[in-house]
């Protein structure tokens, strides 16, 4: 039986659209609304944000508020090594996807000799750098702060001395560079992504699963293919972006896109991967209760967390 600590960070730096600080709060008045006491049953730990900067003028166009994101990492990364280290599983309920690169960097910190997987259930890639990206949003950003690219092939923009330190660091946290080799990620859903997105995942052949493939042949067949794909790894990691949901379920994240998983496609999807030993950290992002009707979003992300965490109790 797993222990299991929640671990917040309610830091929305990373996103476009604001309100993504948010979510947490509303995934907690979700389970509320369903009588649910979920959130009295483990210890949790609330990581300090840097979303005051959200008022200050932005500094770097290709990296916005990156400084911000970094001292994010520097935290989410000691809070999620020293649970594992102290034996807990991590579950973490983030505000937007940014800080999921300090997640991967303090599961590495905790387990610096283990070859960690990442199954990446997303819209979105994520695999932008202040080279290439359109917007700047750091949420885009992540999994190439993990992989340590930079994506120079594709570059659009020059970074200033400062933008470039600091996302050096971003990929060099723990002092582990690359955290996650580009083979051992699979993405699941993924539908909306730039040509400079493309190139990589071209580049290193990165596992994609579709979505029309989860409804082909079924989350039970694709959570073993996907298992079976990252056998090599002795860790894995599963991160849910709500956004790889259908947008005709709620338009409750900044990047709703359709063709997307159905409510139930998603919750079986990971309940599978949470019967495996493998999975080390599970993390549930992107949930903005601001651009919401009657916080369904949010009931939807309580309703999956509480299934994936009823199954890791009882593996």
């Amino acid at each position: 039986m797993k222990n299991i600590k929640l671990i917040e960070v309610p830091s929305e730096l990373g996103a476009g659209p604001r309100g993504a600080s948010l979510g947490i709060d509303a995934i907690k008045i979700a389970a509320l609304d369903f009588m649910s006491n979920f959130f009295v049953h483990f210890p949790s730990e609330k990581v300090e944000t840097s979303n005051d900067l959200l008022f200050e003028p932005i500094q770097s166009p290709y990296a916005k508020r990156i400084h911000g994101v970094l001292s994010i990492y520097e935290r989410i990364s000691k809070a999620v090594s020293d649970s594992i280290k102290s034996n807990f599983f991590p579950v973490i309920l983030s505000g937007d996807h940014s800080t999921a690169g300090g997640t991967i960097a303090g599961i590495k910190m905790a387990k610096p000799k283990s070859k960690l997987g990442v199954i990446w259930i997303d819209a979105h890639a994520d695999l932008h750098t202040p080279y290439t990206t359109p917007s700047g949003n750091m949420h885009g950003m992540p999994l190439a702060t993990a992989i340590a690219e930079d994506n120079q092939e594709m570059k659009a923009h020059e970074l200033d001395e400062k933008t470039t330190r600091l996302w050096n660091q971003l990929k060099s946290l723990g002092k582990i560079e690359p955290k996650v080799l580009p083979e051992d990620i699979v993405f699941i859903s993924l539908r909306d992504y730039e040509k400079e997105e493309k190139h990589l995942i071209e580049k290193h052949g990165m596992k994609v699963i579709t979505t029309a493939e989860v409804r082909r042949i079924g989350a039970e067949n694709v959570s073993r293919k996907v298992i079976r794909y990252l056998s090599d790894c002795t860790d894995i990691y599963v991160s849910f972006d709500v956004d790889s949901l259908d947008s005709s379920l709620s338009k409750g994240t900044g990047t709703p896109v359709s063709n997307g998983l159905r409510e139930r496609e998603a919750e079986d999807l990971i309940s599978k991967f949470m019967q495996n030993r493998k999975i080390c950290c599970f993390e549930i992002t992107e949930v903005n209760p601001t651009l919401d009707k009657e916080n369904l979003m949010a009931e939807i992300a309580f309703n999956i967390l509480q299934r994936s965490v009823n199954v890791l109790m009882m593996n």
